[in-house]
Order: C-alpha cells, then structure tokens, then sequence
C-alpha cells in the first residue's frame, strides 16, 4: 500500500503557467482563435500534463493487460476463458486489432499478463506480473483478496515506471479479459449506483437471453459481496480484476509522472473510476504539506485523463459523464485491446505539432488583423 500512496501523493495539479504560454501561442498562430476546436484545448492540456508550453510527443505506448475472471463459470460470455490466452498470443505475433493501429501510430504495444489463467512461456514482449490464475468467481465470492487487489494495482505502476526508462510521452490503455466487461459493469454499478441494466452491456456478442442472465449475475455478485462505493479497494477486490487493477495503477502511474492518459473504452473506464476513487480517499496526514481540499487529488487525476472515444458497451457513456470526459471520436466501436486509445492518441499527437509547427502570424509575416479578417469573411 506504500507504493500506491506514494504514487497518489506525486500526483501534481496540471501546470498552469504552461497552459497559459500554450493557449497565449495558439491565439498567434496561422489561423482564426479556436478554428481547431478540439485540438487546441488537447494541446493546451497536454501542456498542462508535461509542465511544458511547446510539448512534443515522440514515444507511444499503449500497455494492455491481460487477465481471466472466474464469473465466466456463470455462463455470462459468448466465448470460454481459452480465448484469453489464445488472444495474448495474437498480441506477441503481431497479429491483433490493437497491433495494426499501433503500427499506424507509431505506437509501441507492452503486453501484460496481470492474471491469465495459463502459464505462458516466456516471450520479449510479454511483462509477466500475474496475481493469480485469474480471479474467483464474484458470484460465490469475492473475485480477490484486498491484498491481491493491492499487489495488482501497485504492479501497474511498476510497469509505468519500467516504460518510462524506454521512453515514453503518452500512455493508452487497453485490456484483454474474457469475462471483464461484467466486472467493469459491476464496478460502474456500485461507484456510481446506477441500475444494472443501463450499465450492462453485451460484451462479446451475447444474446438477450444471455444478456438477462448476465444482469441476474452481476446483481447476484453485488448483493453477495457488498462492495463499498466509498472504497475503490473494496470494489476493485470484491468485484474487480486483475488487469482492470493494473490498469487503474497504471493511470495513477502515469499521472504521477506527468504523462497524458488516453483511455480506451468501458473496461479501460472502469479502472480508471477505480483510480480516481483512490486518489480522492488519500489520507489527509498522507500528505507532506496536510490535508488536500474536498476532490482535489481525485480532480488531478481527471486532469491527466483523455477519452479516446465513446464505446457502444451501454455502461461506456454513463463512466464518462461520472468523469467529466468528453470522447474524442465516436465510431461505434467495442474491441477493447486499447484500439481506441490508439487512434485517440494519433488525435493528441495531431493537435500537439498544431501548436509546435503551426506558424505564427509574425512568423509567416502576415498581419495578424487582416488575416483574421480574411479568413473571417472566407468561412
């Protein structure tokens, strides 16, 4: 618990003496005030992150963990738990939807196995940080003990920390679990306490027949265990998995060393309520300099945060709203694996050489008045 509360306790408010040069540049730049939209306020906040008013980012790594859950059993998948580890595979040859659109970013893919249920010979691209041969069954039980739950998050940061000695200016999240997106409904049913149907969704293709039971089980495992929704632990243990607790460390991780934060879709949504959960619950005498104020540890970590787009998993836009996060991109998608983060991060590099490589209007020795009104009267 050391590591994880000395990895809360790094986290800084975003720089806003580097905002303010980034947003001062903008407004000089080759075009009408605010004309990017989005891309202006990515880069601005990028700037924010990094503490630097002319961010580049050259070193992208999307981390996707990996992890089996035992709730499986209860019949709430289209597919058996086998796929995990036949999908890890996938992902070490290259061969996966998350390996195609890294290669199209310029992104680097670490896999993780935070807890397949197999033992996995060893490979140069695998990370091997596994808790356990998956988790319990949530239905019968707690899906870990809050050790585990620990041990999980604090090996997201661990992983964090080992990228950052390769290089890296930007994270993405991604996520391989047969069985994970009924974990991630039930954590986004007991932190926000909306009905279980508006956050349970089909997951693998299931059918509506499947989809009513998946729904009894999840209700099941909630009233079963009683995870607190004042204590992301309790959740995360009672209700979690191991990748969803990898990535939650791993978002922390990634705050606390000033990195930005693309998330992909549900499951990547859920750790990161997980990680906000944590940040807000950091003890007063924690900090060096005394008590924070009501949410600002939990705010800092939102600051860190990009949604790379908006799942169709019926649960995705409900986390969202809980986080104040506005998608990037909207393109019915719901692979997982971080493909969303992939393509979010291509959106963030995009709006960061806006501000780097743009000319100014001195620059490119225009008057600044009568190009504004040119372009003005052009639109």
């Amino acid at each position: 618990m050391e590591k994880l509360e000395r990895t809360i306790r790094q986290i800084k408010p975003l720089d806003m003496d580097a905002m303010r040069q980034a947003r001062a540049r903008q407004d000089t730049l080759t075009k009408p005030q605010g004309s990017l939209g989005r891309l202006e306020e990515l880069s601005i906040q990028v700037a924010g992150i990094v503490g630097q008013a002319r961010p580049r980012i050259e070193d992208k790594v999307i981390v996707t963990m990996a992890g089996d859950h035992g709730v499986v059993a209860e019949g709430v998948s289209a597919y058996p738990s086998e796929v995990t580890v036949q999908m890890v595979y996938n992902f070490l040859r290259g061969g996966a939807g998350i390996n195609v659109l890294a290669r199209h970013v310029g992104a680097r893919v670490v896999v993780v196995d935070m807890g397949v249920a197999a033992d996995l010979p060893p490979h140069p691209g695998l990370v091997v940080k596994k808790i356990g041969p998956g988790t319990s069954n949530m239905a019968r039980g707690p899906a870990m003990e809050r050790g585990e739950a620990i041990q999980a998050l604090e090996a997201g940061i661990e992983v964090v920390e080992e990228e950052l000695a390769k290089g890296m200016d930007i994270l993405g999240t991604g996520d391989m679990g047969i069985g994970n997106t009924t974990a991630s409904s039930a954590i986004v049913a007991a932190i926000t306490g909306a009905p279980m149907a508006q956050v349970t969704g089909r997951g693998t293709g299931v059918n509506d027949e499947q989809l009513r039971h998946k729904i009894e089980v999840i209700e099941q495992a909630l009233a079963l265990n009683q995870p607190d929704p004042e204590d992301p632990l309790d959740v995360l243990a009672k209700v979690g998995g191991f990748e969803i607790g990898g990535l939650a460390g791993a978002i922390l991780g990634a705050a606390a060393h000033r990195v930005p934060v693309v998330l992909d879709g549900f499951i990547s949504g859920a750790a990161a309520l997980i990680a906000v959960g944590f940040a807000r619950r950091l003890r007063p005498e924690a900090s060096p300099r005394g008590a924070l104020p009501e949410g600002a540890s939990a705010r800092r970590v939102r600051d860190y945060l990009i949604a790379a787009h908006r799942s169709v998993e019926v649960g995705h836009p409900l986390v969202l709203e809980h986080l104040g996060l506005r998608p990037l991109l909207d393109l019915d998608m719901r692979l997982g694996e971080g493909t969303g983060a992939a393509l979010g991060i291509s959106l963030v590099e995009a709006a960061v050489k806006i501000l780097n490589e743009m000319a100014t209007f001195g620059q490119a020795g225009v008057s600044e008045k009568l190009s504004t009104l040119t372009l003005t009267l052009s639109l």
